[in-house]
C-alpha cells in the first residue's frame, strides 16, 4: 500500500480561521481557536480546506469501502480499459502468516489469472472478463476530501471495529495530514501499528 499527497489547501488553517472568524466578525491572530471551534461542533469552517490522495496497492474490497464516504470526489483505475492481465492482489496478514491458507488463497487467485486470460484470448471484452476478478484485486484511487470530511472519514475509519485495511490506509493519511493542520486533526492520534 502506497499513500502519497498530491496537494492540500495552502495555508489551509489561515483560510480556516478566516471563514470561522467571518462568521463572528472578529480579528485573526490565533490559530487555535480551530480547535474551539471544532470542540463546540462548528465544523463547517473546516470546508474550505481540502486534501487529495493517491492510494495505491490497495484492494477493491478496500475502495468498495471507501467510496461510501460520499462528500469526496474519486477516480478509480479503470478494470474496463486497463488489462488485469497477471493482477497484483492483496493478501491479509491472517492469510499470509498461515501456510495451507496462503496456499489457497494463491491458488484461487492464479485460477482467476488463467481464466481471465482465457477470455481475452476467446475475444471476451475486458469490460466483460473482469467479473472473475476478486475483490483482492489491487487498485489505484485518488481521493479528494474537504477537511470535515477528512476528519469524518477518521472518526469512522481509525475506529478499532474498523476493517484493517481502511484503518492502514486512514492513518497513513493521517500521518501526513496531520502536520499540515495541527489545529484541525488535534484530536486524532497516528498508530504506529495496524493488525490485520
Amino acid at each position: 500500500m502506497k499513500i502519497e499527497l498530491i496537494t492540500i489547501t495552502v495555508d489551509a488553517e489561515k483560510i480556516i480561521e478566516e471563514s470561522g472568524r467571518t462568521c463572528y466578525k472578529s480579528k485573526l491572530g490565533n490559530a487555535m481557536i480551530i480547535r474551539n471551534w471544532i470542540r463546540s461542533g462548528h465544523t463547517s469552517v473546516v470546508e474550505h480546506a481540502s486534501a487529495t490522495f493517491r492510494i495505491s496497492g490497495v484492494s477493491r474490497a478496500f475502495s468498495h469501502q471507501l467510496v461510501r464516504h460520499r462528500i469526496a470526489s474519486y477516480s478509480q483505475m479503470s478494470q474496463r480499459y486497463t488489462s488485469s492481465d497477471n493482477f497484483p492482489f492483496v493478501i491479509p496478514n491472517s492469510i499470509d502468516v498461515n501456510d495451507t491458507a496462503f496456499q489457497v488463497y494463491d491458488k484461487a487467485m492464479c485460477d482467476l489469472r488463467v481464466a481471465y486470460a482465457q477470455l481475452i484470448e476467446l475475444g471476451i471484452p475486458k469490460e466483460d472478463a473482469r467479473m472473475l476478478l476478486p475483490n483482492a484485486c489491487c487498485t489505484e484511487i485518488v481521493a479528494t476530501m474537504n477537511f470535515r470530511s477528512l476528519r469524518n472519514f477518521f472518526q469512522l475509519r481509525l475506529d478499532a471495529h474498523s476493517q484493517w485495511e481502511i484503518r492502514a490506509v486512514a492513518n497513513e493519511m493521517l500521518k501526513i495530514v496531520k502536520p499540515l493542520a495541527p489545529n484541525v486533526f488535534f484530536d486524532f492520534e497516528v498508530t504506529n501499528e495496524i493488525n490485520n
